[in-house]
């Protein structure tokens, strides 16, 4: 039984993309690599694929968190602070549910991520509902990366 965890998507599947992995013992992050080489001009946001998707168990939410080291060494955030995977993402039918790192690049200078870079951390973490939210009508995901609520 699978209980959480990650995947390559289809179209990564020969692409030599690997899983994440914590780096340490204690550590709460999961590692996430770039899946292609990016360019990033002066100022551009940018997705960057992950080449992954990530299932888990209701409940639960994967949080992608830019890594520390990113602004001060390659001038990069993750623009949207937290990157959040819910777990509908996982196989939608728009995307499969890849998972992409939105960056920016605050230098005056072109950045490039190269394939198989650390950019991102993922933490598996259980969240809360509010009260009176359990039998309400809930929206099936249709779509990709930024759907919900469209």
């Amino acid at each position: 039984m699978k209980i959480r965890g990650f995947e390559v998507v289809e179209k990564y599947a020969d692409a030599g993309i690997n899983l994440p992995k914590r780096s340490t013992e204690h550590a709460a992050g999961y590692d996430i690599e770039a899946a292609e080489t990016v360019s990033l001009a002066p100022g551009e946001i940018k997705l960057i694929p992950t080449g992954l998707k990530a299932y888990m168990q209701a409940g639960e939410v994967l949080y992608m968190y830019d890594r520390s080291s990113n602004p001060r060494k390659k001038g990069l955030v993750l623009i949207n602070s937290v990157g959040v995977i819910d777990k509908d993402y996982y196989n939608n039918p728009d995307n499969e549910g890849h998972m992409f790192m939105q960056m920016r690049n605050f230098t005056d200078h072109e950045v490039i991520v190269e394939k198989g870079e650390r950019v991102v951390q993922g933490v598996f973490v259980p969240f809360l509902v509010a009260d009176g939210d359990e039998k309400q009508d809930k929206e099936t995901r249709t779509g990709g990366f930024g759907s919900t609520g469209r």
